[in-house]
């Protein structure tokens, strides 16, 4: 599997030159900066032999942009699992579980890390799969942030060597399947002020399930003939007769 590491807005160069040798440390070149301060000559000499990986860095102004295409987006945060929102549970998963989760798949793995003040915003959270919180005392459980990465790296390094055999839905696929719940909900008048928690929800469901391309399909497959039956009825209930001779949607084999 792919590592890509991603630093959100992270406000200190000498910390972004840090994370430049951790990945040199563990054999990882992909770091993505996202809108961060100008890398000068502190970076590069914290960087130290790590030169090459943060000269080589990609920089990009939206957190969009550094995702790309990733098989599975992972945030990390210092807070508990515990919510604010009823009824809405946060797992969080330890690095060593998350290396014990995705040891069989294939595709891109984006790691978020926020920045050194206020960490990753919860829209941000919101965008991720999964969510990763290493168990420091709770007494003080906010790390430094190239000490974070070091310890996220040290337990997930070695799937960047490893071929899985499960290939994940990419980014774009599960986009357009949270796109679909959501005018689903519409579609069935869902309460409005419960739409935002619920589809917070289902995508924490489903990003712990980790889809593939396929079961991706079969789920807009499921919603597109709820669509289709719900146009049939309430056509049926007009009376009319609208909708007849209307294509049934094709079911994706599972």
């Amino acid at each position: 599997m792919e590592i890509r590491t991603v630093l959100v807005e992270p406000k200190n160069e000498e910390n972004i030159g840090a994370v430049a040798r951790v990945l040199k440390n563990f054999g990882l070149t992909d770091l993505i900066l996202v809108n961060p301060p100008p890398l000068r000559a502190k970076a590069f000499s914290v960087a130290s032999h790590a030169a090459d990986v943060l000269g080589a860095c990609t920089i990009v102004p939206t957190l969009a942009e550094a995702l790309g295409n990733a098989a599975l987006v992972v945030g990390t945060t210092s807070q508990s699992g515990v919510s604010s929102a009823r009824h809405l549970r946060r797992p969080f998963f330890t690095p060593r579980e998350l290396k014990g989760k995705v040891q069989d798949h294939q595709g891109m793995l984006a790691l978020l890390f926020g920045r050194e003040d206020t960490g990753l915003l919860n829209d941000e959270l919101m965008r991720c799969d999964l969510v990763l919180r290493i168990p420091a005392s709770p007494g003080y459980p906010v790390l430094n942030l190239s000490h974070a990465v070091a310890i996220v790296l040290y337990e997930l390094s070695e799937l960047a060597a490893t071929s899985g055999t499960i290939t994940l839905a990419q980014l774009d696929e599960r986009e357009r399947l949270y796109e679909h719940l959501s005018t689903f909900l519409d579609e069935i008048e869902y309460r409005p002020h419960k739409k935002a928690k619920t589809l917070l929800m289902l995508r924490r469901i489903l990003g712990r399930a980790e889809l593939t391309a396929l079961e991706v399909r079969t789920l807009h497959g499921i919603l597109s003939k709820a669509e289709w039956s719900m146009g049939r009825r309430a056509a049926g209930e007009e009376g009319e007769g609208e909708g007849e001779g209307e294509e049934e949607p094709r079911e994706e084999a599972a």
